[in-house]
């Protein structure tokens, strides 16, 4: 009897120790699995436990039943605590609103200014504008007809072919057309030019062809020496306005046209490149035996000189027969 006593408290020691040897975590699930066999076999008791009246006041009677404490059962969670959430409202945007770059300063807008230098579109006209938005500006010519201008507006530097009519152009300075040294041709019709600067035209090395018709002008400037057309009509030009061998030194003039003015008498000496001269409706009343002609070499000929025109005029042709004998035909004009 002692002997069973003893080895029954041997194997209750043994098993202690055992349990105690485990590590943490194998004690723990052992016990869990105690409890969870416990627990089933109280259920399955509880199942067949049919309750009588007899048995009813041991069922409710929880009197002697003193609760137990798990807490120091269940395992020790460590951690941090987190913060609140931060409430948004429903107002509040949910990206971040947009913040200009530090980097990023914010100026005054520069006003717009005139340019300096317009460059192919030429210096502001009288209106206010470049040459070529007032004029047309194709290639080398420029065309400033009917645009209402007052003065010779200033032309791009490439300028060779000049067209200015019917306008309100009533003076050319000397400053006009400086620096113009490739312009060729300059056509001012029917402006109401009265007066030139001598200097305005002297200094066009290649300008060819000048047509001043319509215009109000009593006397010509100095003209520059490689001019080819001379156009003069409808003016206002007296003999007086034209200086001693005005025409001597042109020598590649070839057309002279001086019709419908006041002239007195055949401008000369006229240069040998002549090929046509107008001088119809105008005041000439005589004429000088050497107008075309050198009267002493008489085997001199103007074979270019070719169309001479002086009808219109009180002169009468017919009373200077010797100033017409280097010419190859007679001028048209009254010879009665």
């Amino acid at each position: 009897m002692k002997l069973s006593a003893f080895l029954s408290l041997l194997a209750l020691v043994l098993q202690e120790a055992g349990t105690t040897s485990l590590p943490g975590k194998e004690r723990k699930r052992r016990e869990d699995q105690k409890h969870k066999d416990h627990s089933s076999r109280t259920a399955l008791r509880l199942e067949n436990y049919v309750p009588s009246l007899d048995s009813y006041d041991e069922v409710i009677d929880l009197s002697h039943h003193e609760p137990t404490d798990h807490r120091d059962q269940l395992p020790e969670v460590k951690g941090t605590s987190l913060p609140p959430p931060t409430s948004v409202s429903s107002t509040q945007s949910l990206f971040a609103p947009r913040t200009p770059s530090s980097n990023l300063t914010m100026t005054r807008p520069t006003p717009l200014t005139r340019p300096t230098t317009l460059g192919l579109l030429g210096s502001p006209t009288s209106h206010g504008l470049p040459t070529c938005l007032v004029c047309v500006c194709l290639g080398s010519s420029v065309y400033c007809d009917d645009a209402d201008l007052q003065n010779i507006p200033p032309l791009p530097k490439t300028t060779a072919y000049l067209y200015a009519r019917f306008n309100r152009i009533s003076h050319i300075r000397a400053g006009d057309f400086k620096g113009l040294t490739k312009l060729k041709r300059i056509d001012l019709s029917s402006n109401f030019i009265s007066s030139i600067d001598d200097d305005a035209l002297r200094l066009l090395p290649d300008l060819k062809d000048l047509i001043l018709p319509e215009n109000q002008l009593a006397a010509l400037p100095v003209l520059p020496t490689g001019i080819e057309v001379l156009d003069v009509r409808l003016n206002r030009l007296r003999s007086s306005g034209i200086q001693p061998e005005a025409f001597k030194a042109l020598e590649r003039l070839r057309f002279l046209y001086l019709a419908d003015n006041l002239l007195e008498s055949i401008p000369g000496p006229l240069p040998l490149s002549l090929r046509s001269l107008h001088l119809q409706n105008n005041r000439i009343e005589t004429m000088q035996r050497d107008a075309f002609c050198d009267p002493e070499e008489h085997k001199y000929t103007r074979r270019r000189l070719e169309d001479i025109r002086l009808d219109g005029n009180p002169i009468n042709l017919g009373l200077f027969p010797s100033a017409y004998f280097c010419l190859p035909r007679l001028p048209t004009g009254r010879f009665a």
